[in-house]
């Protein structure tokens, strides 16, 4: 797992907000990191690391991976560590209207996740594209497994094993905004994930972030990232927030 981490965070880092697919370049990468800390009397660390490389493997085709990675500790002991790998291979992004195929891996500590895998495909409809800024809403349909280190769920109707396996609708809303004069840069990636055969069973996460420009590759960042789960292991809450402070270097 260690090694699969190293991946993630550092090789887009040699290689070298979000990344707008439709762009003309063929290589943008960009790396942040974020978090908290706190000592003394009460020891605290938060820490957020997010990476995203988009290429083009081929003509009119780009491929887009988003790699995160959360860690929480309280009182030095481990409160959250997570991996989240986001992957599309999109076609024709300079049009309006264009196809993708996505895979997704995650992992969580917290909610004793061993791993989610995720696979589908979907359509993305580009509704602003003025110079930098952009806004897109997409469709997709996937199929997850999910593996957990436990059997016992909030929900009865999921207890004695620690597999569940449904399919997905998901809707997408993402954006970046440069604002006065591009002093201040917004933007936001949200999803909502229902299950197509569990109507107890949908999730949502909503990443928003703030940049300042320091220097022409390096950008000052706060970022808030709210997600939920309604089916969850006995006991645990289904919601979490983080907010965090730190700095972004792009390849761009």
């Amino acid at each position: 797992m260690k090694r699969l981490l190293f991946f993630f965070l550092f090789v887009p880092f040699c290689l070298s907000a979000q990344i707008d697919e439709s762009d003309s370049l063929n290589l943008k990468a960009n790396l942040s990191l974020t978090g908290f800390w706190q000592g003394g009397n009460v020891n605290t660390l938060i820490f957020r690391a997010r990476s995203e490389v988009s290429f083009k493997p081929w003509e009119q085709w780009v491929f887009k991976t988003q790699n995160s990675y959360v860690y929480q500790e309280f009182g030095r002991e481990k409160a959250d560590e997570d991996i989240l790998s986001l992957n599309f291979l999109y076609i024709h992004p300079e049009k309006k209207i264009y196809p993708l195929l996505l895979a997704f891996v995650s992992t969580n500590f917290r909610r004793e996740i061993d791993a989610r895998y995720m696979a589908g495909a979907g359509v993305t409809f580009q509704v602003l594209k003025k110079k930098k800024n952009f806004l897109k809403f997409s469709l997709s349909s996937e199929y997850e497994e999910t593996n957990f280190d436990n059997n016992d769920f909030n929900f009865s109707d999921y207890d004695g094993s620690t597999t569940i396996n449904t399919f997905r609708a998901t809707l997408w809303v993402n954006g970046k905004y440069y604002l006065f004069k591009d002093k201040v840069i917004f933007s936001h990636e949200s999803y909502f994930q229902p299950s197509l055969r569990y109507g107890n069973n949908y999730r949502w996460r909503s990443d928003l972030a703030l940049e300042m420009p320091v220097w022409k590759h390096l950008n000052f960042k706060i970022n808030y990232l709210n997600t939920f789960e309604s089916v969850v292991i006995e006991g645990q809450k289904q919601g979490d927030q983080f907010l965090t402070f730190g700095f972004t270097l792009k390849s761009y």
